[in-house]
């Protein structure tokens, strides 16, 4: 069967039953105080360990890299080996010290997203669909409805044939990310989740989302245009190069101001 239609119809099947049980979920979190508020902070501080293990693990391994590049040197001082020896220990501490770097960014990073989860976390008297796990599910599903819809409308399975077609390497990595992300899914949305399981599940559709972003302009640029963005989604490069005219034209009114009250100045004359 075709792979495009195969997680079509297992979606179907799928979301009837995760609506179903949302509901029964629904009705019981009502009752009693809501499951998972921390689950996006406990799974930021999850990801904040992994990335502070990853830290002290790049800097170890580049300590090593340079001991071995030291070595290197002394042997090649007494003639027992070749100089592409050195130079490769030398590329191996290079290597090194830039894994080092970006291990400090991430770690940056995760520090922020910890300080976002906790500013965003809902209060304890918040609704279910308030909840982290909800939300997730929620941008899930919003995911798929865009999919979907290459599938179901008519008109865009004309347009963009691109969508549908499961030879396009674009669509292929978007449906391993999305059948990733459906395995990682839980069944409800009050349903208790580890926070590294939250975490898996959480960069699953993330990843996915980003999978489809780039098959959807791989079909858009082949009918001849560029998607516009769907959703909320904010085109920051268009903001950026807003940003940039209204700076540089700040610039310019300023500088020809200066020369305007300079030639003033200038006509004047002195006292």
């Amino acid at each position: 069967m075709d792979p495009v239609l195969a997680l079509a119809l297992e979606w179907w099947w799928v979301a009837p039953a995760g609506a179903g049980a949302g509901t029964l979920g629904w009705l019981g979190v009502r009752r009693r105080s809501p499951v998972g508020r921390r689950l996006e902070l406990d799974a930021a501080q999850h990801d904040l360990r992994r990335a502070e293990h990853a830290v002290v693990r790049s800097r170890a391994l580049l300590k090593v890299a340079r001991a071995e590049h030291l070595r290197a040197q002394a042997e090649q001082t007494a003639s027992r080996l070749a100089a592409g020896a050195v130079l490769e220990s030398k590329r191996r501490v290079q290597d090194a010290e830039r894994a080092v770097k970006a291990a400090v960014a991430d770690l940056r990073a995760r520090r922020a997203s910890v300080q976002a989860a906790r500013a965003t976390m809902p209060a304890s008297r918040a609704p279910l669909e308030e909840m982290p796990l909800a939300r997730l599910r929620s941008e899930h599903d919003a995911l798929t409805t865009r999919w979907i819809a290459y599938e179901t409308d008519a008109a865009k399975a004309i347009d963009y044939p691109g969508m549908s077609d499961p030879s396009s390497p674009a669509l292929q990595a978007f449906l391993r990310e999305q059948q990733v992300a459906m395995e990682l899914r839980p069944a409800s949305t009050d349903a208790r989740m580890a926070p590294a399981d939250f975490a898996a599940y959480r960069d699953a559709v993330r990843r996915a989302t980003q999978a489809f972003d780039t098959a959807e302009r791989v079909a858009h640029r082949a009918a001849g245009e560029l998607p516009r963005p769907s959703g909320d989604r904010t085109d920051w490069s268009a903001l950026a190069q807003e940003l940039l005219d209204t700076a540089q034209g700040a610039i310019t009114r300023s500088a020809e101001a200066w020369q305007r009250a300079e030639r003033e100045r200038r006509r004047r004359p002195e006292a």
